[in-house]
């Protein structure tokens, strides 16, 4: 594919490298590996915290009884965020031999919220967590969206970003861009393993995860990824219940087709000017094709990149748009949808719709409307 290949080399050697050294995030597993998805979390001895809601009665030597109002615990509207990381040992299947990946999985952890840190205690005061899985773009380190990764798990998410085989380059690593065929396979994977650690008692992850609540979020590439997931024939996983689409597109090189069977709810988000890597049409494309209810969140003045990775108001809009979009499909929050809509609308920066199309005339690459590789290619430009 034409459209991501020359922005990894400025952005992959010093995000990763100083990244996770900074998190202290290690990609080994204890023991002997096997044929089957286990977490190193499993490995992990689990702080279960002792009930924070008691009654206690006391009577005294009349017939009056005093009881003290049971203490109630408030569910912190941001968290700390503990890192840890497993190696996925995917199965081998019809079409792939077995396929080995690290994931890093982010989780709200007791401690200071804005602090990050691996191998905090995960926080149970509250219950459990929804599930995010997110794919980064090819040639990119996941922690190359740390910024991102943090906010969703900073607002009470679980967060696996998982580093497919072939898509970051390294000492003795080829990366392949077609492998991407394999990435929804993967990603399931990722799902079967964390719901798996969700069951089993000896977990970090024991009873954290509402497996009911389970979204996925990709970028450029990974946006492709994430879309076949919930809405190509080929790749539909039933237990993803909503996706973000950040700069990514339809991609002919999945063999199904899209949205024939319906998708979960939808939010996109597009830079105006990214023209080459992913061009405005690749993301109208998506939104245009999708059933209700979907999003369309444009992001002014913005390149493939730049309202993803660098600190700055338009990171904070895409992290605020996408956490209310998640609160409202996943955790099903009273005034999320109010909220997300005004997260999204800032004059200058972004507009956010629901219109069954984007408004406007759709964007012209050299007299044709154009998104590369997608199942419709170059299609003569209205009008």
């Amino acid at each position: 594919m034409r459209r991501r290949r020359f922005i990894a080399a400025l952005l992959l050697v010093t995000l990763v490298v100083l990244g996770l050294k900074s998190l202290g995030v290690s990609f080994g597993l204890p023991g002997s590996s096997t044929t089957t998805s286990s977490s190193t979390t499993s490995s992990t001895t689990t702080s279960t915290l002792p009930p924070t809601s008691s009654t206690s009665t006391s009577t005294s030597t009349s017939t009056t009884t005093s009881t003290t109002p049971p203490t109630t615990t408030t569910t912190p509207s941001s968290f700390a965020v503990g890192v840890t990381s497993y190696l996925e040992n995917e199965p081998a299947g019809p079409h792939n031999g077995l396929r080995v990946f690290p994931v890093t999985v982010r989780y709200p952890a007791e401690g200071t919220p804005g602090l990050v840190q691996a191998g905090l205690h995960p926080y149970r005061d509250a219950g459990t967590f929804p599930l995010l899985v997110f794919s980064a773009g090819f040639e990119l380190a996941p922690e190359t969206y740390a910024g991102l990764l943090d906010a969703w798990a900073a607002a009470g998410y679980i967060v696996a970003s998982p580093t497919y085989p072939l898509t970051v380059p390294g000492p003795n690593v080829q990366v392949l861009e077609t492998d991407i065929v394999h990435h929804p396979g993967d990603l399931s994977a990722v799902l079967d393993t964390l719901i798996a650690d969700n069951s089993y008692d000896g977990s970090r992850f024991h009873e954290l995860i509402n497996t009911n609540e389970i979204g996925v979020v990709g970028q450029s590439d990974g946006g492709d990824v994430s879309l076949a997931t919930v809405a190509n024939t080929c790749c539909r996983d039933p237990r993803v219940r909503a996706a973000a689409i950040l700069s990514g597109a339809e991609l002919s090189w999945f063999p199904g087709t899209y949205f024939t069977a319906g998708s979960t709810p939808l939010l996109v988000a597009q830079g105006t000017n990214d023209l080459l890597l992913n061009p405005v049409s690749c993301s109208t494309q998506i939104y245009d094709h999708a059933p209700a209810p979907k999003y369309y969140l444009s992001l002014l003045n913005q390149t493939h990149l730049s309202a993803y990775v660098p600190a700055g108001p338009e990171r904070s809009i895409v992290a605020a748009t996408t956490i209310n979009f998640f609160n409202a499909y996943l955790k099903n929050e009273t005034g999320a949808l109010a909220a997300m809509t005004s997260a999204g609308n800032n004059p200058g920066l972004s507009t956010l719709t629901n219109q069954a199309f984007v408004p406007g005339p759709p964007p012209i690459v050299k007299g044709k409307q154009s998104c590369p590789d997608s199942p419709y290619g170059l299609s003569a430009a209205a009008g």
